[in-house]
């Protein structure tokens, strides 16, 4: 992968950044991503936000690289707070992390945004929480994709503040929109999820110290979800 070619998994998240946003990229490892659509044209200004020397120092090579110092500053900061006011960002990708991860991100940043945003996310599992998290504050899940690549399954999760909304206890766990289109990646994806949790569940009943019963409730409400989801 570089910034000519995006991973499938990237390429479906640039797909979603609106046309002349001004993009913060928060976690950007090599600065692909706002290097990429930029060179499209696709955004006007971007930030890349990298925690981590290696990658902030990686994403300062790609962005010098190819001319684009005066339109993507590169920040060592943590999470959020590698975006400034000054910086009228309008969209914010998180990619590549836990959906826990994420949620605390946002959390903890919540004062470097403000609220008109779209939030395009990638949790790497974790999505409940995450939608949790959305659903607590407002933002309504406007899109949501299902997708395999080497042999893992992500989501892609696009959000907007609009005020209050509610979903269900299975609509944060599978996803709203997902339930919805039942596209073949996602009962693909429930198919093997509910085969993990059918082992799961035999696995606890031949453990040798008892496994804690709200444990084994947890798991066994989650198969019975998945099984009314495929029915």
């Amino acid at each position: 992968m570089n910034e000519q070619t995006l991973s499938m998994r990237l390429a479906r998240v640039a797909a979603h950044v609106p046309a002349g946003a001004r993009l913060a990229d928060i976690g950007s490892d090599h600065g692909y991503l706002p290097v990429a659509v930029l060179r499209r044209g696709a955004i006007v200004a971007a930030v890349a936000g990298e925690v981590a020397l290696t990658p902030f120092q990686a994403a300062e090579r790609t962005v010098r690289e190819h001319g684009f110092n005066a339109q993507i500053s590169v920040r060592l900061a943590n999470g959020l707070a590698a975006i400034e006011p000054q910086d009228r960002i309008t969209a914010v990708s998180l990619c590549g992390m836990g959906g826990e991860t994420i949620r605390d991100i946002l959390d903890s940043g919540q004062s470097r945004l403000r609220g008109q945003e779209r939030l395009i996310l990638q949790p790497n599992g974790g999505e409940q929480p995450l939608r949790q998290w959305l659903m607590d504050n407002g933002y309504r899940i406007l899109c949501e994709e299902v997708l395999r690549e080497n042999r893992f399954d992500y989501e892609i999760i696009v959000a907007e503040r609009t005020g209050p909304v509610t979903y269900t206890a299975q609509e944060l766990y599978f996803g709203p929109l997902q339930m919805q289109a039942r596209s073949a990646a996602f009962l693909l994806k429930w198919q093997r999820r509910l085969r993990e949790k059918q082992q799961t569940l035999a696995q606890f009943a031949q453990a040798r110290h008892a496994v804690p019963e709200h444990k084994v409730q947890a798991v066994v409400r989650q198969a019975q979800w998945i099984t009314q989801l495929l029915a």
